[in-house]
């Protein structure tokens, strides 16, 4: 079996996710009025983030939980709807070509997995129409009745999360590394991308950039 591993962020969608949902708690019709809390609580956390006090990742796990608390009183299905609402926006800023790399690999029969930290729920609202075996992202939970679980914490993919649950995967499977693709934009993603023998940096950041220019790596 060969794979095809896409991020999200920065890779498939040209811009960052929780900067979109900010602007949706912000600007929606029925939700607004929960912008404000959902503000005080995150402002302590991104500032500890930004003197050096918070680790990006606990930062990240932690706006995630707080972004999904901020919106308990909805059902697993108001939240799907709630993300319903962003698809086409963020559909403007797909990356065409990762897209058609998206299309081309399922055409060649590789097993092609989307692995992203963004929410699940949004990830399966954004992605309705093009093709992927798996999704893997950050789960909302929800209880048997699909009513917001507030006793279970969001467990953020992100770092080595994210190869821990691809290999989570393929266990038990025979997979072709060696002939497989990833594609991703940051340093974070590297871990991903060493897993394959065809890995691939999409619109770079810096130390990407650099690592991908020093190995010979395909550059989108």
């Amino acid at each position: 079996m060969k794979v095809a591993i896409f991020d999200f962020d920065g890779t498939l969608y040209s811009k960052e996710t929780f900067q979109l949902l900010m602007d949706h708690l912000k600007r929606h019709p029925t939700h607004s009025s929960k912008y404000k809390a959902f503000f005080r609580r995150i402002l302590p956390l991104y500032i500890g983030y930004k003197i050096k006090i918070v680790p990006e990742a606990k930062m990240r796990e932690g706006s995630m939980q707080i972004y999904a608390n901020s919106l308990q009183t909805l059902s697993k299905a108001e939240y799907e709807q709630y993300f319903d609402e962003m698809k086409e926006v963020m559909r403007q800023a797909f990356n065409e070509e990762v897209v058609e790399k998206v299309r081309q690999h399922q055409e060649e029969g590789m097993h092609v997995m989307l692995v992203s930290g963004a929410y699940t729920q949004l990830l399966d609202a954004v992605t309705d129409g093009i093709e992927f075996d798996t999704i893997i992202g950050t789960d909302i939970p929800f209880t048997a009745v699909g009513a917001f679980d507030s006793e279970t914490e969001i467990y953020h993919i992100q770092g080595k999360r994210k190869t821990e649950m691809i290999m989570k995967t393929f266990e038990g499977k025979q997979v072709d590394w060696e002939n497989s693709f990833a594609y991703g934009d940051s340093y974070s993603d590297l871990p991903v991308l060493e897993l394959v023998g065809n890995p691939v940096a999409v619109r770079p950041e810096a130390r990407l950039q650099r690592i991908a220019e020093d190995r010979n790596w395909k550059i989108i």
